[in-house]
């Protein structure tokens, strides 16, 4: 018999694994993934601790919304090719008919919130249902214990295009967690003439230099680079890494913010957006065509994230991946589940 496990967050602090007695079944339109290996993140450690903002998540629920796996079946309507093909795919269920989803901005949709792993059924389970339009074909040859890591390289990416970097600009990333070691890499594809990497830990310094980086330094040390960038990419999230960002950029320059705060963040000080006249621009989630420039990046290689990867645990081990994730531990990287 298939397996069709599950982790289910049931409440705050409270969370089990379930199991049915057959996989679910794809709807018109639908398919069912059988799940390679799901990233867990500081949001689905919000989502257990209960600290998520309210309306960003539904309980009970099954989290996992950064994750790869192998098309298992398709539902009603849907091509019959794709059983078999890799894949990863969008978490936003966004309505489609919106004004800003008829511009393909599907992360602005007007119709609501929902995302696979916060308000619908996620990827810490066996298998992941979803509607095929979401999907995100890879090539036969990937790997997909890499490929889990897909979700926060298009939400970098999105935050790349939106920045637009262009070559021989000097180019600073805040933070070098797991989005901003991608950011290195996208970034160094765009040939700089200066990518620094901000963070105070030196092991992520290290990742980011061998990454493509020209060198790493603390924010003690970037206090004394501030005018200095043409473009900021900030990924930390941090209390003062959206206000630091934009004390980094020249004046005139840009800054993309894609890091979410807890509450009481410091506010960044706008006579200073306004005398530099900075151009500031944020990043939620990511639309339909920064996942395919990441999909295209990692199939080109461009995107490396298997480097990123310190663990992979089962299922069962939810809590502990969880407290992997909360720990501050600096030789933590990306955990993963894998069923």
């Amino acid at each position: 018999m298939t397996e069709a496990r599950s982790v289910l967050v049931e409440a705050p602090g409270r969370h089990r694994l379930v199991a049915a007695a057959a996989p679910p079944e794809p709807g018109p339109g639908e398919v069912r993934v059988a799940v390679h290996a799901a990233g867990v993140c500081a949001s689905d450690r919000e989502v257990y601790e209960g600290t998520r903002a309210e309306g960003y998540v539904r309980y009970p629920v099954v989290p996992g919304h950064e994750w790869s796996g192998t098309v298992a079946a398709v539902g009603p309507g849907t091509d019959p090719a794709l059983v078999g093909r890799k894949t990863t795919g969008e978490g936003f269920r966004a309505c489609g008919t919106c004004d800003r989803c008829r511009t393909g901005e599907t992360s602005l949709c007007t119709a609501g919130y929902e995302e696979t792993g916060f308000t619908r059924p996620g990827a810490f389970a066996d298998h992941l249902v979803l509607p095929a339009r979401l999907l995100h074909l890879l090539p036969d040859d990937a790997d997909l214990t890499a490929a889990a890591l897909l979700e926060p390289a298009a939400v970098v990416a999105a935050a790349v295009l939106r920045a637009a970097p262009r070559a021989a600009e000097r180019v600073a990333v805040v933070g070098a967690g797991t989005l901003g070691l991608l950011a290195v890499q996208l970034l160094a594809a765009a040939s700089p003439a200066e990518l620094t990497a901000v963070d105070p830990r030196k092991r992520p310094g290290e990742q980011a230099r061998a990454f493509g980086a020209h060198r790493a330094v603390t924010p003690e040390e970037a206090a004394g680079l501030h005018g200095r960038f043409d473009l900021v990419v900030e990924t930390a999230g941090a209390p003062g890494t959206a206000r630091d960002a934009c004390l980094l950029a020249r004046r005139g320059g840009r800054v993309v913010l894609t890091g979410l705060p807890a509450p009481g963040a410091h506010g960044i000080d706008p006579v200073h957006l306004a005398v530099s006249q900075l151009t500031v621009a944020g990043v939620f989630g990511a639309p339909p065509a920064a996942w395919a420039h990441a999909t295209r990046a990692f199939a080109a290689g461009l995107l490396r994230p298997a480097a990123l990867i310190t663990h992979q645990l089962p299922l069962e081990s939810f809590g502990v991946a969880v407290e992997l994730v909360g720990s501050g531990d600096p030789e933590v990287g990306k955990v993963l589940l894998k069923p």
